[in-house]
């Protein structure tokens, strides 16, 4: 017979996960006009209201290139503040529980980190990131990789003197929008070099929604065969084709506890255009249309595994709210369908019951629940074609 108990089927399978969140930095990155920085306070403490303990603030690179973050340090500053500390204190949140992440892709960034937390502003947490594909890891950082590796391990080594951890991010793991094709094995030996020279933990990323369902767990299966800690690998995914959902589903069957989202499903490339003015970003839009870039989302992901039963620790009802919020702050329709439909209610949507039911069953004899005519057997007979062997 077939074995109808899920975590029987996949036993590595959790019940009990983190999600952290990445709309102020990988959502709003993309977004071709400014998002105040009233907003994205707004934003970071409303997130952590709801549940989040893993949150990414901003990115310390250069302003020049990027100045929907010309607002980092003061967005630090406000996180790291007396006053939204006593709001955490009123809210029920342990302000220690949380965890500041910055995005330091090179060497000045990082340096900017450390000076940051010398002046009790800095983040907990930083993150460089590598390409397996080497024409991907140009466009973003450069360099090349044996060149970045290099700057990597010095700065890892900086930030464990300053006391700050470092997540490294494996990219173009199912795939490169550049070079195409890669191979899954490349990206767990990066892994290994990044452990190797001192990263915390690991954010395993699809960049541009490359990945398959079928792919996904066979990667994060030899992940875990090789590394069997599971509190290391972080699964970040991009949609550009509406499967990242099935991505989710087959890293929970895989074993992976943690992992990211955007609001909304934003984020995508640093933006090359801001407001009304052209700017650096890194260069050209690997893609045609924007309506197919971002993250898998936060509400729908959240209401996927809420709806699984597995612990989580999100007010989702508030995230909800949150997100039609954020769809009013960047002007246009996001990608959540939660957003719009919600959860999946128990007890239905009974204001779209036609009227009269009651009345005709009473008319015709039949009682209250009942759904199969009184003179049928209690039980279907199968045809004996249709039986089991």
């Amino acid at each position: 017979m077939t074995e109808y108990d899920y975590w029987k089927i996949f036993p590595k399978m959790p019940k009990k996960v983190t999600i952290g969140d990445i709309t102020v930095r990988d959502g709003f990155q993309h977004e071709e006009k400014f998002i105040s920085t009233d907003a994205k306070k707004f934003y970071l403490e409303e997130l952590i209201f709801a549940g989040c303990r893993d949150i990414e603030v901003t990115n310390l690179g250069n302003p020049f290139l990027m100045p929907q973050f010309k607002d980092a340090e003061e967005l630090f500053a406000h996180v790291r503040s007396d006053r939204f500390k006593q709001r955490c204190t009123k809210k029920g949140v342990n302000y220690d529980d949380i965890c500041f992440t910055a995005i330091t892709i090179r060497k000045s960034a990082v340096d900017r980190a450390i000076e940051m937390k010398a002046r009790g502003i800095g983040p907990d947490r930083v993150l460089m990131m590598v390409s397996t594909e080497e024409e991907h890891h140009y466009a973003n950082a450069a360099t090349t990789l044996p060149e970045y590796w290099k700057e990597a391990e010095r700065c890892i080594k900086k930030c464990t003197d300053a006391g700050i951890k470092m997540c490294g991010t494996v990219s173009t793991i199912w795939g490169s929008p550049i070079g195409g094709a890669t191979d899954l094995r490349d990206a767990v030996e990066f892994t290994k070099r990044w452990l190797e020279i001192g990263a915390h933990d690991i954010e395993h990323a699809d960049h541009d929604g490359s990945a398959s369902a079928p792919d996904v767990y066979r990667y994060f299966s030899m992940i875990l065969d090789e590394i069997p800690e599971p509190n290391l690998h972080i699964a970040h995914f991009h949609e550009t084709k509406r499967v990242a959902s099935a991505s989710i589903l087959a890293c929970l069957q895989a074993g992976i506890v943690f992992y990211e989202a955007t609001m909304g499903g934003l984020g995508g490339q640093p933006a090359n255009f801001l407001d009304d003015c052209p700017v650096k970003g890194t260069g050209e839009y690997y893609y045609e249309d924007p309506r197919y870039v971002g993250l898998v989302t936060l509400e729908d992901t959240l209401v996927q595994i809420d709806e699984m039963g597995i612990e989580h620790g999100w007010d989702v009802d508030r995230v909800l709210w949150l997100g039609r919020q954020l769809e009013k702050t960047v002007g246009r329709r996001l990608r959540s369908d939660a957003v719009i439909n919600g959860r999946t209610l128990k007890e239905g949507h009974m204001q779209f019951a036609r009227p009269g039911l009651k009345g005709k069953k009473e008319k015709l004899g039949e009682e209250p629940g009942q759904k199969i005519p009184k003179d049928w057997s209690p039980g279907a007979v199968l045809p004996e074609k249709y039986r089991p062997s």
